[in-house]
């Protein structure tokens, strides 16, 4: 009996130990793994490394050095010879907020963006909302007519925009004519400078939040709409209570995007005013650029960009606090 019992111990051992073998990984299997993982991230790296190298040169690079001019003076005479710029820490930023010029064009600046952007987002919803449901004919053709102004050149924009707001030969003093009266010099008065420019700048913009809009009214599902018609809701009850609601993702990105456009503001005024009317439509960027590259105050420019960019995150963040909880 013990006999038997042994040999069946040792016949039974070797099978035990083949069982084990045949579940243990194959020896050097995490090693070739790890090799294939580190393999396919030198290959990413490598494939990125033309990204990076531009965008370090061409973008970290002049970030960092324009926040070190910041607190310097560096000027002119500093172009070639940068390391001899004066530290001054943060006398730039001091010396702006007692600027009159620079606290107008920050003024300027947030009358556009308070005035332009609920224009631009109201007027793109509304034509986004007629284009997907209430234009049956010819709606490629005017989409394509809302989005050309966004693809124009601001050259051939300010050639138009001209045209209409000339205030002797224009369309819009011709329509004044033809009624007796005389039209307003839009582009030459303090106080419709930069309403003009509005007009002009929400005119340019609202082809691309229409786009928005119309991506975000196709994703709503129809079955909501059908839903919400059997149960007897009016047009307007249904755009309220559905339509804006689900499209709410959509105005917070239209929302953001379009608030950091309009904080930038250049081209407008550049083109247009020049700033004038009396720094009437001067903007942030616009005087940035004056300090910078006309009267080459660099370390100054370059503080009045870090406030600019600081005033951006502030307002953005803010935006997206308040609208973001009632994107769940």
């Amino acid at each position: 009996m013990s006999t038997s019992t042994t040999t069946t111990e040792k016949a039974a051992r070797p099978a035990k130990a083949g069982a084990g073998a045949s579940a243990s990984p194959a020896p050097g299997g995490g090693g070739r793994r790890k090799r294939t993982l580190g393999m396919q991230n030198a290959a990413g790296w490598l494939f990125s490394t033309p990204f990076l190298v531009l965008f370090a040169v061409f973008m970290a690079f002049p970030i960092l050095a324009t926040l070190a001019m910041s607190f310097t003076d560096f000027g002119l005479r500093n172009v070639t010879r940068p390391w001899e710029a004066e530290f001054i820490g943060f006398e730039n930023y001091v010396e702006l907020f007692g600027d009159e010029k620079f606290l107008k064009s920050l003024f300027n600046t947030g009358y556009f963006v308070v005035v332009g952007v609920p224009l631009t987002i109201g007027i793109g919803l509304v034509v986004a909302v007629l284009l997907n449901n209430g234009i049956d004919r010819a709606r490629t053709f005017f989409r394509v007519g809302f989005y050309a102004p966004v693809v124009t050149t601001i050259v051939a924009v300010a050639v138009v925009w001209r045209f209409v707001l000339d205030p002797s030969d224009g369309l819009i003093a011709g329509l004044f004519s033809e009624v007796g009266w005389t039209a307003p010099d839009f582009l030459g008065s303090e106080a419709l400078a930069m309403p003009s420019l509005i007009v002009m700048a929400v005119w340019r913009n609202v082809g691309t939040v229409m786009v928005l809009f119309i991506a975000g009214l196709q994703a709503i599902p129809t079955e909501v709409r059908e839903a919400a018609k059997l149960d007897g809701a009016s047009v307007w009850h249904e755009f309220r209570s559905i339509t804006i609601p689900l499209l709410r993702p959509t105005v917070l990105y239209a929302t953001v995007i379009t608030t950091i456009g309009y904080l930038n503001v250049f081209e407008e005024p550049f083109v247009m005013t020049q700033g004038g009317p009396s720094d009437s439509t001067l903007t942030v960027s616009l005087n940035m650029y004056r300090e910078g590259f006309n009267f080459f105050h660099m370390g100054y420019a370059s503080a009045m960009a870090y406030v600019l960019f600081v005033v951006i995150m502030g307002i953005t963040v803010l935006q997206l606090r308040l609208l973001k909880d009632n994107t769940k």
